[in-house]
Parts: C-alpha cells; sequence; structure tokens
C-alpha cells in the first residue's frame, strides 16, 4: 500500500536517525515544504568534535534522566541541527513541516517555532511538559503518528 506523505517524510526520518552517534537514543528530523526536503539532521556532536562513541556520555554516567540537563550533552538534538544546516545552505524554513522521530524538547520547540515552521509531525514522546505547552500555545499544528 502507498504511504501517505506523512509515513513517508517520516520512514526518511527514521533513515536519517541511523546516522545518530548519540549513545542514549537516535532521533532524526526532515524539514519538508511543498513535498520536497529542505534540511535533515540528527543528533550528535558538532561538527569535527569527538562524539560520544569515542569519549562516552557524561548525562550517563553522571546519571542524569533522559530530558535533563541538556547543557552536559555533547551532542546536538536532531531538530537543532536541521534547522542548522538549512541556515547554512540559506534555506528559508517558514511555513515547513517538520518530521521528527519523537517529541522535541523545549529547547528545539522554541527553535521550531522561531524557524516559522508551521507544521509539526512527531512518533514518540519525550518528558517534557512546558514543551509541548509552548508547542501547542505557538499555533503550530501538531500531529502525532
Amino acid at each position: 500500500m502507498r504511504p501517505s506523505w506523512d509515513e513517508y517524510f517520516m520512514e526518511m526520518a527514521e533513515i536519517v536517525k541511523t546516522r545518530s552517534t548519540c549513545l542514549r537514543r537516535q532521533v532524526g528530523a526532515v524539514v519538508v515544504k511543498d513535498k520536497r526536503i529542505l534540511a535533515s539532521g540528527y543528533n550528535g556532536a558538532p561538527t569535527g568534535l569527538k562524539h560520544c562513541e569515542e569519549t562516552g556520555c557524561l548525562r550517563e554516567q553522571l546519571g542524569i534522566p533522559s530530558g535533563q540537563r541538556h547543557e552536559l550533552c555533547r551532542g546536538l538534538h536532531a531538530e537543532q541541527n536541521a534547522i542548522i544546516q538549512a541556515s547554512l545552505h540559506g534555506v528559508k524554513l517558514e511555513g515547513a513541516t517538520l518530521y521528527v522521530t519523537i517529541q522535541p524538547c523545549v529547547v528545539c520547540a522554541k527553535m521550531v517555532i522561531n524557524a516559522g515552521i508551521s507544521k509539526l509531525v512527531f512518533k514518540g514522546d519525550y518528558p517534557d511538559e512546558l514543551s509541548w505547552e509552548m508547542l501547542e500555545e505557538s499555533g503550530i499544528e501538531l500531529k502525532r503518528i
């Protein structure tokens, strides 16, 4: 059976996440407008820096629960990397749809809102109530699949 557009692009986000170097959770993101991919991203260390596969995960070593103390993580989130890639290449995201394999954290939610993304399609839950509240308040169309 032929997938819907949302299913099609979410499957691409699932493929993108296979590039992740995070030891805790692999996440992929794809930004789409007019059925065309504008940018993609996965979670991992900044370009040219060692990945957690090499250094070990500090948050894991300290026993920090998921969704807390993001500043102790070497990596960027998939949504952040997709937005940064678009910026690096001069791609405007206003009015685009973001497909991500998990609900964004509050930091990513704020970036998504300010990037002008108009629709967010995601799969998994993330333990971040403020993120959800801000996304709802922003008026971005939210779709969990």
